[in-house]
Formats: structure tokens, C-alpha cells, sequence
């Protein structure tokens, strides 16, 4: 071969060459743009919002609230699916299975991403590693009561009773519950002299066997969320004592919290929130998070919560990421000085 026709031959082979990178490289944009367009456009079908709890308790009612909410503000419909078990460690485990493409959204809280951390020191999932938290939802008080049979009318008065009565008094408990860790934290932080209270739990398999037998006088006191205690203690059949939160609740104006009555400091609370799992892409992150700011803010999303005794958190992934990563240390310390082992 001639050096002109080699020359010729390489001078072709490069063009050609270019000419597939020059390609390669607008294809490249060409997908980086559609993702982009994609991620923008947000949600383009359906999305999932994962309850970790079975249908009809409070976590699902919430989350039946959000997604309607965020229906209308999305513009897209937002199902809610319920996935319970393990006190809401199986449907976060399914959730995180999903991929992590936007169109997923998890209902986190206080037992399936706090209290299961001290549960399980080998949980199969981070709920601060393997979550971008949104945005939270609520919080809500336990309130302390007890049957009106009872002769105690102030949490002072039971409080003197135990510390001079150990072991007298027991309380019903769902394990591993938002009640159960509140009494487990007034045990450990409520005594005397740096000891604890002796109160003897009695376990029950759930709330509504609980419940029963607290209104027949079966048991005389336990913890229970505020909404759950409301009705009762309207019709007479409770008497609350305390509530666990930092402020007084709406709803029990003449109801002291606990850290007013002498234990500085106290504060137990249920709460839940939205996440998505950690490499969903940013626009989508934004996005939800600023429709949740919006779909909170509301009048209608106010009036349903706080006509139950929730309060609305303020809003966010970084408030409600400090809030989760506080709440893990605090339940996982409190589990580990009682000893409390999951089920």
C-alpha cells in the first residue's frame, strides 16, 4: 500500500471514529436529559405509600390522610399499602426492596425506626444509612390513666404510692409499644435517689384486650396514646393523670405533663413521618418534600389532626432526620437498661 492510500485509510478510520464518539456522546446527553426531563416530571404514574401496620389503626388512618392529600397535590394517585408484622420491621424491609426510583414512599415512626434499633442491635436495615427522610407528619402524647376506681387524683399522689409501695402497683403493656417504652423511661428516670420505680407489668398480645380490661377495673393504670384514651376519658370510664409530652396537649388542657410535676426532662411521644430510600434522585426528594410542606400547612390536613390531639412537627427532611437519629438514641438506651428483648 502506498503512504498516500495508508494515510487516506487512517485519515478515515479517525473520522469514522470521531463520529461514533461524537454519537456515543449525544446519545449520552440525550439519556442524561431524558432522566433529568423524568426526575422533573415526577410522578408520571402511581405512586406507592407503604404503612407498615395493618388497615384501621393510627399509622394507617395517617397515612390514608397524607396520601389523599398528596393525591391532589401530585396530581397523581398515591395507594396506600398496607404491610404489617413485627411491629412494622417487615414492611420497611419490603419497602427498601422496591427500587429507588421515586415512586415508593415509606411511612417511618417511632417503633419500626427507633424502637426496633434497640430491639435488634442486628436489624437488616439503618434507618439513618439506608432511609432520605422527607418530612414528619406528627407527634402525640401518651396520656397516663387509670381506672376511676383508683383513689389516686393527682400523678403525684400514684408517684408517692409506688415510691413507697414498690412492686404494689403494675400496669398493662403492649410489647414494645409507644406505651410500653413510656413507662419503661418513667421507671428508669422517675424514682427516688437514682433508683428506679418497681411497677410490675402485665403483657397483653394487644390494645384492645388492654383496653378492655382496663375499663373493667382489671388493671388499674397503663399508658395510651391520646387519641385512643380521648373517648373514654370524655364518657368518665379513665382518669388521666399525665400526658408525656413536653407541652400540655389541646386536648387535656387541665392535664399536666410529666416533666411539670416533677420529672424534669421527661417526654415520651408517638410520631411518624414519610422517607424514601436512600438513591432516590434529588428532584424527587425536593419535590415531595416541598409538597409536604404544603399538603401540612393546610387548613383541612390541621383540622383532622389536631382535632385528635396530634401535633404538627415542623417540616422537613433535616428536622425530621435529627428527630429520628435523637429518637434512636434515646429508645435504644432506655431498651438496653431494661433489658428488653424483642419478641
Amino acid at each position: 500500500m502506498s503512504t498516500k492510500l495508508h494515510l487516506a485509510s487512517c485519515t478515515s478510520r479517525r473520522i469514522a471514529l470521531q463520529g461514533v464518539a461524537a454519537w456515543a456522546a449525544a446519545l449520552a446527553v440525550g439519556l442524561l436529559a431524558t432522566g433529568a426531563h423524568a426526575q422533573d416530571a415526577w410522578p408520571t404514574k402511581p405512586v406507592k405509600l407503604i404503612s407498615p401496620f395493618p388497615p384501621g389503626g393510627t399509622s394507617d388512618v395517617l397515612a390514608r390522610v397524607v396520601a389523599s392529600a398528596l393525591t391532589r397535590e401530585l396530581g397523581q394517585q398515591v395507594v396506600v399499602e398496607n404491610i404489617g408484622g413485627a411491629g412494622g420491621t417487615i414492611g420497611i424491609v419490603k419497602a427498601l426492596q422496591a427500587p429507588a426510583d421515586g415512586y415508593t414512599i415509606i411511612q417511618t415512626g417511632v417503633g419500626q425506626s427507633a424502637v426496633a434499633h434497640g430491639l435488634d442491635p442486628k436489624l437488616s436495615y439503618d434507618s439513618m444509612r439506608d432511609f432520605i427522610h422527607i418530612s414528619q407528619v406528627h407527634t402525640g402524647p401518651n396520656v397516663l390513666v387509670v381506672h376511676p376506681d383508683q383513689p389516686f387524683k393527682t400523678f403525684q399522689e400514684l408517684i408517692a404510692y409506688i415510691r413507697k409501695n414498690p412492686g404494689k402497683m403494675n400496669y398493662g403493656y403492649t410489647h414494645a409499644a409507644s406505651g410500653h417504652m413510656a413507662m419503661e423511661l418513667l421507671k428508669q428516670v422517675g424514682g427516688e435517689k437514682g433508683q428506679p420505680l418497681f411497677i410490675v407489668g402485665i403483657p397483653y398480645r394487644g390494645g384492645g384486650p388492654m383496653m378492655q380490661d382496663i375499663l373493667g377495673g382489671q388493671i388499674p393504670m397503663m399508658f395510651i396514646n391520646q387519641d385512643a384514651a380521648l373517648p373514654h376519658v370524655r364518657a368518665g370510664k379513665l382518669r388521666p393523670l399525665a400526658v408525656t409530652s413536653q407541652a400540655r396537649n389541646p386536648l387535656f388542657p387541665d392535664v399536666p405533663t410529666i416533666a411539670e410535676t416533677g420529672v424534669k426532662g421527661y417526654e415520651a411521644l408517638s410520631w411518624s413521618g414519610l422517607s424514601m430510600a436512600r438513591g432516590t434522585p434529588k428532584p424527587v426528594v425536593d419535590k415531595l418534600e416541598a409538597a409536604m410542606k404544603k399538603v401540612m400547612a393546610s387548613a383541612e390536613i390541621r383540622q383532622r389532626l389536631e382535632s385528635v390531639g396530634f401535633v404538627i412537627p415542623p417540616q422537613g427532611g433535616e428536622h425530621y432526620s435529627k428527630v429520628v437519629k435523637s429518637e434512636i438514641e434515646l429508645w435504644t438506651r432506655v431498651i438496653k437498661t431494661a433489658g428488653i428483648k424483642a419478641e
